[in-house]
């Protein structure tokens, strides 16, 4: 009676496991807590231990001029051509007590924040971040379905100026 036992127990703290590690994977695509951009994250690393995201769709994809946006406030003028889809927010954070931690970038403002980010639900993941461990604050991303990346619209041409009229007389 013991050898079924014990097959059946090792079974059901996998699942149960397995069912739990479901539950706190942040993995998806996640829509920021102002609707400007969605976040795809997933597991990168070694054994796929680590969480990174990408920006795979923005709101308004073109900045004023008509040219797909870019990462223009980067400290390094090297990178402030890469767009901003397909842009590596985060990158290598690791497992915790309380949810993943390492670095998230800002490109609107050019700087890296200390974060944690966490599932509060199913369709809710809680992003805390701070820098210099003083300025802090936090937000709430919501699940949407998962989409291939957003192409980056193509540059609207110039507008043409408009031809004088001619009124017959």
């Amino acid at each position: 009676m013991r050898s079924v036992r014990t097959p059946a127990l090792t079974a059901f703290l996998f699942l149960a496991g397995t069912a739990a590690q479901a539950a706190t994977d942040p993995s998806g695509t996640w829509l920021t807590e102002d609707g400007r951009a969605k976040i795809k994250i997933e597991r990168c690393g070694p054994g796929s231990a680590h969480i990174c995201g990408t920006v795979v769709w923005l709101k308004t994809p073109l900045n004023d001029q008509g040219q797909p946006r870019t990462d223009i406030k980067n400290p390094d003028p090297k990178k402030r051509t890469r767009p901003v889809i397909g842009l590596q927010l985060m990158e290598g954070l690791k497992p915790g007590e309380d949810g993943y931690k390492g670095q998230i970038y800002n490109a609107e403002e050019g700087k890296f924040y200390e974060v944690t980010i966490a599932r509060e639900s199913a369709s809710e993941l809680a992003v805390s971040g701070c820098l210099l461990k003083v300025l802090c604050g936090s937000q709430t991303w919501t699940k949407t379905p998962d989409e291939v990346a957003q192409a980056a619209p193509a540059p609207r041409p110039a507008a043409k100026p408009a031809s004088p009229k001619t009124v017959a007389p």
